[in-house]
């Protein structure tokens, strides 16, 4: 027992101790990092029901970052289509909120990608033995967010293995409705990012089967000024360092999100 605590202390020490990771000027003068979020996608961030708090895997992984570049992060809650402008305007340093890298972004913001996803089918439990490969939702209603990428790549996956039975795409106000959709049997099959669904089965026992594979791969990464080269560097530095320690993978466990690990942090990996 002794063994396992010494252990455990040693791994939090790793985890937590600063490195020799160089700030821009200003943000090592302030002693802070101001990160804008959404707190309403679990699990990757959401407020506690129990407590209010922030909570979720990008949480850790920031105040994990924060310790490891020796500075305090400062969570800024904001809105979706405030991201970009609060990136360009210079009033947050960084977004760490479940933000997909893709390339239509890059002029405004630099990502260090830190997790790999994909839009994955899912059905009712009830209906599993209906729908035992993606190849059974062709000609089927399919439902998902139309605010993200998921209506074209199921489109693009329809288009090229389904032939003369499409799958017909009904779009949604967020993958909530999607899933509340499903259930009242509106549509057939729904899709939302493989990095949620497990959070979200395991507070809807018995509710949805996963169809099948990611269709398709995207990358979520913090987002980062285009001209701040010297902080997007430390970012990358910081996620190294804490894939290198083994923090990265302890998170990902906790919030079972093991399958959507990367072996390294990159930059601008989306497409």
């Amino acid at each position: 027992m002794k063994r396992f605590l010494l252990a455990a202390a040693l791994l939090g020490a790793i985890g937590t101790s600063a490195v020799a990771i160089e700030l821009p000027p200003d943000i090592a003068k302030r002693g802070s990092l101001k990160v804008a979020l959404v707190p309403n996608y679990p699990p990757m961030e959401f407020r506690d029901p129990a407590t209010n708090a922030l909570s979720g895997f990008d949480i850790d992984l920031g105040e994990a970052i924060g310790r490891k570049l020796g500075v305090k992060i400062e969570w800024t809650e904001t809105s979706f289509a405030e991201f970009m402008p609060s990136i360009s305007t210079g009033r947050v340093d960084a977004i760490l909120s479940g933000f997909t890298d893709y390339a239509s972004r890059h002029e405004i913001a630099t990502f260090v990608d830190y997790l790999r996803s994909g839009p994955q089918f899912f059905v009712q439990q009830s209906r599993k033995a209906e729908f035992k490969d993606a190849a059974a939702l062709c000609g089927k209603k399919v439902g998902a967010s139309r605010r993200t990428m998921f209506p074209a790549q199921i489109a693009a996956w329809s288009e090229k293995n389904c032939g003369s039975s499409p799958i017909q795409f009904v779009g949604t106000d967020g993958s909530a409705d999607a899933r509340t959709q499903l259930r009242q049997g509106r549509i057939d099959a729904a899709a939302q990012g493989n990095e949620t669904l497990p959070y979200i089965m395991d507070l809807e026992p018995n509710t949805y089967a996963v169809v099948g594979e990611p269709i398709a791969q995207q990358f979520t990464g913090i987002a980062l000024p285009v001209k701040e080269k010297a902080l997007q560097q430390a970012m990358l530095e910081a996620v190294d360092a804490l894939i290198a320690d083994g923090t990265y993978k302890i998170l990902l466990a906790k919030w079972k999100l093991t399958d959507n690990a990367l072996e390294k942090a990159t930059i601008n990996a989306g497409q």
